[in-house]
């Protein structure tokens, strides 16, 4: 069978059902044959196809397939096979294409999906959807489910609160570990006991059910049964405030290296817990948010509709026209210079070339630093001093070399010595530039990756031609 060749259902079939045994043998994702399969199963409109192919998929998968279909294909095989998917995978999907699945399943599918979730996956799936459309969610789950679920959505959006799983495995500090371990096999019989299926460690209340400690799962396990809880557990237990924001929360998890952390409100009460695999999603979207913002995108825009990317994108490219504007006013300043010697119109894209490159050097590797907080008041300005000496050490290297070209090339030393001058200049300029701007962006309440690529643009191009173009003037003519 050649490469281009589909597989048959049935043998995507096996092979979607032989993911996980791939995954562990260097094979990670999703097979593009069992997409393939799947789209030719839909246009042949053979359902219990479709079913067996996506009924095996892990959720991340199922999402992964989703994506790759278009619209139609979508719209059929949640027709087809909505029921067949694990309801994780609508945390794992686009928040775009999450709308369009919602639109299909109905609103009384998209609770029963949500019903089956852990709390801080079906606060994340409830939370985006329109304000009409989580009521009416709300109102088609139980009770007890939406009584948990409002409290976490009226934390503010990006908190703790909404990150954390409202499940927590706790027990009280005068048990013992036979009392603990007997309790832990009990409830995992039973369904309405708000634990998690998956945890870590366990935590030790106070009765007024604040967190006085946290015993591991290893450590109780080996354990003897008369041992009382308060003698093996660990009073050091990190307490993360319900309305702390989430990239405060990640930058604890790295700092620290926590696998989870328990959640209070203001008078200290539990009230969840946050575990690594929800700040793992954390770390990647923020790192995304900063990524697109710097590129003038507010959001991953891949799955929306032409129209509306070129709507979000629209304002920035306005801005930009603007700085475009202001280096242009500086270079007509010149114009007649220009008229009389060709070669500055020839150079001068060079010098503010380098300068733009340089500082966007250095911006990137301020804006990751203030992220993670690597940039502190007792560190910043010797950060700007590094930069500094860079821009200067580039700069004449960078002139030495581009003063000769230009000699050699137009014939005349002294435009050699311009462009060195301006070189040195702009690229330190462009050094400070990217170190000094992001800080006092995040001084000020702005976020650095969104505003930053533009001043610094204005800053480089500007100061680039106007010494350059200045030099020239005053050396040359």
């Amino acid at each position: 069978m050649s490469e281009l060749e589909t597989k048959t259902p049935e043998a995507a079939n096996n092979e979607a059902q032989n993911q996980n045994e791939s995954a562990s043998e260097g094979q990670i994702g999703l097979e593009s044959t069992v997409v393939a399969s799947v789209i030719t199963a839909l246009e042949a409109s053979d359902e219990e196809a479709v079913r067996e192919l996506v009924e095996p998929l892990h959720y991340s998968d199922a999402a992964d397939l989703v994506e790759q279909l278009n619209v139609e294909q979508r719209r059929q095989l949640i027709e087809q096979a909505h029921d067949a998917l694990d309801p994780e995978f609508l945390v794992e999907i686009d928040e775009t294409v999450r709308d369009e699945i919602i639109e299909h399943i109905g609103i009384e599918n998209v609770a029963n999906a949500v019903s089956n979730l852990d709390t801080d996956d079906a606060v994340n799936v409830i939370g985006e959807l329109e304000e009409e459309d989580q009521q009416q969610v709300l109102e088609s789950i139980s009770v007890a489910d939406r009584a948990i679920i409002e409290k976490s959505l009226s934390y503010p959006e990006y908190s703790a609160g909404r990150l954390m799983q409202r499940e927590v495995m706790t027990v009280p500090q005068f048990w013992t570990v036979g009392e603990t371990i007997d309790f832990m096999r009990q409830i995992a019989e039973q369904d309405d006991w708000a634990v998690p299926d998956l945890y870590y460690e366990i935590v030790v209340v106070d009765p007024k059910h604040c967190p006085v400690g946290r015993v591991p799962l290893s450590t109780l396990l080996s354990a003897k049964r008369p041992v009382k809880i308060t003698d093996i557990m660990s009073s050091e237990i990190k307490l993360i405030s319900a309305t702390m924001d989430q990239e405060e929360v990640a930058h604890l998890f790295r700092q620290r290296d926590l696998v989870s952390a328990s959640v209070v409100d203001d008078e200290g009460r539990l009230v969840g817990m946050i575990t690594i695999d929800d700040v793992v999603d954390v770390i990647d979207e923020e790192a995304e948010e900063d990524i697109m913002r710097m590129g003038g995108v507010r959001e991953d825009d891949f799955y929306s509709a032409a129209i509306d990317t070129t709507r979000a994108r629209f304002s920035w490219l306005f801005i930009n026209l603007g700085t475009a504007i202001a280096a242009s006013l500086v270079i007509g300043l010149f114009q007649a210079s220009i008229e009389q010697i060709v070669a500055l119109a020839v150079l001068m894209p060079i010098v503010a070339s380098m300068g733009g490159n340089a500082g966007t050097q250095t911006l990137t590797v301020v804006v990751r630093a203030l992220a993670t907080k690597e940039i502190t008041p007792a560190n910043a300005m010797r950060q700007v001093g590094k930069e500094f000496m860079v821009g200067a050490i580039n700069g004449v290297l960078f002139a030495v070399l581009m003063g000769v070209v230009a000699w050699l090339w137009f014939d005349v030393p002294m435009l050699g010595v311009v462009i060195a001058m301006a070189m040195v200049v702009n690229l330190v300029v462009a050094g400070l530039a990217g170190a000094s701007i992001p800080m006092a962006l995040e001084k000020v309440g702005v976020d650095p990756a969104i505003a930053s690529s533009v001043f610094l643009t204005t800053v480089t191009d500007v100061i680039g031609f106007l010494v350059f173009l200045g030099l020239g003037t005053w050396l040359l003519i």
